[in-house]
């Protein structure tokens, strides 16, 4: 079964976007809950920051950059069940054995794109949100903390399911290797901000 090619999974409710992830339905599926981790990672650092706002000017940079981070996973949460759309459909329409195997490898190359991204995303997000966890507001360093934590995990994800696709396709190129470096970034990020609220706590 295909997705509702018009429905848009951030004009959802949560308990919506849950029922279509647990449906028997391929979309949304791993990658798009991945972006939506990253997104919820990017919308918490950008609520620690507006905290922050009156503590550090930098903190209105992050703000905006964390909802421009926001609104690109959202994006790409979408995107991603596209991608995917685009393996099934060239599973299903290709004919010829030699075409379809050139239709479904091209399809899955596509379709790592979208994680690819993702983990760029995350991995810009997890950094906000280490940040604010040196930096900003203290009485929020563990929403910052849950912010770099769910970004890293999203980048993970996104990195394995880059991983995943490219082998379905047959194909190495350098968004493996650039989706594994992503994954070092979030959890360095995700270290630096576990360890300001580790010394936050040592400290009270």
């Amino acid at each position: 079964m295909g997705t509702e090619p018009d429905l848009k999974y951030a004009e959802q409710t949560l308990g919506r976007f849950l029922e279509l992830v647990a449906s028997r339905q391929p979309a949304p599926g791993g990658g798009a809950a991945a972006a939506v981790g990253v997104a919820l990672a990017a919308a918490l650092a950008a609520m620690v920051a507006r905290f922050s706002a009156d503590q550090s000017r930098e903190a209105l940079h992050v703000t905006q950059q964390a909802d421009g981070l926001r609104m690109k996973a959202a994006d790409l949460a979408q995107a991603d069940g596209a991608a995917y759309e685009g393996v099934i459909s060239a599973r299903r329409n290709a004919r010829a054995a030699a075409d379809r195997r050139q239709q479904v490898r091209a399809a899955f190359s596509a379709a790592a794109d979208v994680p690819c991204e993702i983990a760029r995303v995350g991995a810009a997000a997890a950094e906000l949100a280490a940040w604010l966890a040196e930096h900003g507001n203290p009485n929020l360093r563990g929403d910052a903390v849950t912010a770099a934590l769910l970004a890293e995990a999203g980048v993970r994800a996104a990195a394995e399911l880059v991983a995943l696709n490219l082998s379905a396709a047959t194909i190495v190129d350098g968004r493996a290797g650039e989706s594994s470096e992503m994954v070092g970034l979030a959890s360095a990020a995700a270290r630096r901000a576990l360890s300001a609220l580790r010394h936050d706590q040592s400290s009270a």
